[in-house]
């Protein structure tokens, strides 16, 4: 059930409109459109939190298609490094500096 903006709008509208047109302005009434105005802004929020969930996972990418990561690897003889930003699969192998497989660094806190 979805409540339409228009239909919100109209409600607060014409309890504004009571309200106003009331000879004796009461706190109470106030305190009503408040909480209706409330409702309505947490159901909203809660529905939209709601749907989010129903959204299927993407399905991970194909062989050979490229993956975001930041991995970054040191050359333990020369000290040389290489940040890798994108590669075949999550976990990729070491690259090769000087004849040997780098050295992944611990990433820092970002």
């Amino acid at each position: 059930m979805t409540i339409k903006r228009s239909t919100v709008a109209l409600a607060a509208g014409v309890a504004a409109a009571t309200a106003l047109a009331s000879w004796a302005f009461d706190a109470s009434i106030l305190k009503a459109l408040s909480a209706v105005v409330v409702m309505v802004v947490l159901f909203r929020i809660g529905m939209v939190m709601i749907s989010g969930l129903a959204d299927p996972v993407p399905e991970p990418p194909g062989p050979g298609t490229l993956r975001k990561v930041k991995l970054t690897f040191r050359c333990s003889i020369c000290g040389a490094e290489v940040k890798m930003t994108s590669a075949p699969s999550e976990e990729p192998d070491a690259p090769r500096h000087c004849l040997e497989d780098m050295d992944l660094v611990a990433p820092l806190i970002e």
